[in-house]
């Protein structure tokens, strides 16, 4: 029975640290660009960070450059 005290004491102390540190940051809980969207040839690959990163920001510029292409051709 101690065993069991002391480990679920260990894991309450390391619960409440946890919980402390992400009060401290001052940060929000948020999503990422990855998942099942981000691997190649998914349709709907949408990124709505407000910060996307490098991979994405490249892509976004290559769709946007293919569109000034097609509305040029058109």
């Amino acid at each position: 029975m101690k065993i069991f005290l002391l480990t679920f004491l260990i894991f309450v102390l390391a619960v409440i640290g946890l919980a402390i540190g992400w009060l401290f940051s001052n940060r929000s809980l948020k999503g990422s660009c990855g998942g099942l969207s981000a691997i190649p040839g998914m349709e709907n690959s949408n990124c709505s960070c407000s910060n996307p990163c490098e991979k994405r920001k490249q892509k976004m510029a290559q769709e946007a450059a293919r569109a000034q292409q097609s509305d040029v051709t058109e």
